[in-house]
């Protein structure tokens, strides 16, 4: 009988602090069975950074089960730093982790950015990915950009309206760059106000129905600002990838096995954007659900979820 609710809370059984380099240290975290099949999670943002309940989408008897914050985000330090933090740099960091780790290959599962980082983390090393399980399909490209900076609007007028209306009028016509700019001010009274209303604005569009609790954590100000100020210096540097990177360099994961879950009505990442990833990688499952939106947290998405993972662990995603 398929399981359709998340895994029970587990603890971390290790915890640690990983120097990448001399301004970063990234928080990583195993729970779960040690002699399991490993697997890691890619957070989304970028600079959302990991929780606990984000053990709970692996049958912790059969996963050994990665976490780490990305850099800049969560529990790794410096919070928000934008210094050396390159989509270059988070793939060694990966790579790092692994050896240190002791792990030869692994299961990738990522939602939103953390599908963009899994696919490409994935194309570049391929021989290291046993499956990729995807949620949230985001590709970076700049249509996908522009969508979240402006054409959530035609679904979501009230928030984009309160979301612009952080900016003065003469600079709605560029939020991305004229956001960024307050992000990256030392001075907490300028740029926590940004980072709140641009991580108020994406998490109030990520469900379909509205749901305070499953968004509160971007209500909140250390959430906030690692989200806001990485999304936009991703952003603005165009995440460090040549337009249509991914899709052009999907061969190289073909060989991979993967699920691709995506909410119908996914407002933050839209679903024509999975649907082009599934029509370039034809080897992987792509399950769409009907009644959820971009959230993890909604109860179709993380079941789907929970479904590849046990799918996978019994040899059903091949």
């Amino acid at each position: 009988m398929k399981r359709v609710s998340l895994y029970p809370h587990i603890n971390a059984y290790k915890t640690g602090m990983l120097d990448v380099d001399p301004i970063h240290t990234l928080y990583w975290e195993e729970s779960g069975n040690p002699e399991g099949i490993p697997v890691v999670f890619f957070h989304g943002g970028p600079g959302a950074g990991t929780v606990p309940e984000n053990r709970r989408f692996f049958d912790p008897s059969s996963y050994r089960i990665v976490l780490f914050d990305q850099r800049g985000s969560g529990r790794s330090t410096p919070l928000g730093e934008t210094r050396n933090n390159t989509t270059q740099l988070l793939l060694a960091d990966i790579e790092v982790l692994r050896q240190f780790l002791g792990i030869e290959r692994w299961v990738v599962f990522g939602g939103s950015w953390g599908s963009t980082l899994a696919l490409v983390y994935a194309e570049t090393f391929p021989d290291r990915c046993l499956a990729l399980l995807l949620r949230g399909i985001f590709l970076c490209r700049q249509q996908e950009v522009d969508w979240f900076l402006y054409g959530m609007k035609a679904f979501f007028p009230e928030n984009w309206a309160s979301f612009s209306g952080h900016l003065p009028v003469s600079e709605r016509q560029d939020l991305l760059h004229n956001y960024h700019q307050r992000l990256v001010n030392p001075d907490p009274a300028i740029h926590m106000p940004a980072a709140l209303a641009w991580s108020i604005y994406e998490g109030s569009c990520s469900t379909l129905m509205p749901n305070a609790s499953g968004i509160s954590q971007f209500f909140n100000d250390r959430f906030a600002l690692g989200l806001a100020r990485m999304e936009a210096h991703y952003f603005v540097n165009n995440s460090f990838l040549p337009e249509n990177f991914i899709l052009e360099h999907v061969d190289a994961v073909c060989g991979i096995p993967g699920v691709i879950v995506q909410g119908r009505y996914d407002m933050v990442c839209p679903l024509t954007t999975a649907a082009d990833l599934s029509k370039a990688w034809r080897r992987a499952q792509f399950k769409v659900v009907a009644d959820a939106g971009h959230s993890a947290s909604e109860e179709g998405i993380s079941a789907a979820l929970v479904s590849a993972t046990d799918d996978f662990r019994d040899g059903g995603v091949v």
